[in-house]
């Protein structure tokens, strides 16, 4: 189950590295893409004031304070889960064939399905052609 959760956590980070546009190094940008921290601007000032980026950490305090956040956060939270469960209906059959030994984190999960682009299913090959 906690593997589950951790894959799930990657194919995110995943999608938002394929979808999206506009990042920068940082890991909190590789899980919310600028557009989302545009969303977000004023909820992670007032809520995550003095969180060191990186590793998730924005995320993870916009989660934990997701009753408090404005409509416009709290939608596009509601998009990344929407798009974390379609990666994840399309592609953990893949990820459990060609990336069983991989530790998640760090892109290493999407590096690893990139690397098998030409075999992934293609219900999984069309999540990387949005």
């Amino acid at each position: 189950m906690k593997r589950l959760f951790v894959v799930s956590c990657a194919v995110m980070m995943m999608l938002f590295m394929v979808t999206a546009s506009g990042y920068s190094q940082d890991q909190d940008q590789s899980v919310m893409p600028r557009s989302g921290q545009d969303a977000c601007k004023t909820d992670i000032k007032e809520f995550c004031k003095g969180i060191k980026r990186g590793g998730g950490r924005i995320w993870t305090c916009l989660k934990s304070n997701e009753d408090r956040l404005s409509q416009g956060c709290k939608d596009h939270i509601a998009q990344v889960r929407e798009k974390r469960k379609e990666f994840h209906n399309a592609c953990n059959d893949d990820v459990n064939k060609f990336c069983k030994g991989i530790v998640p984190g760090k892109g290493r999960i999407a590096a690893c399905l990139k690397s098998h682009e030409r075999e992934l299913s293609e219900t999984c090959r069309g999540i990387f052609q949005k």
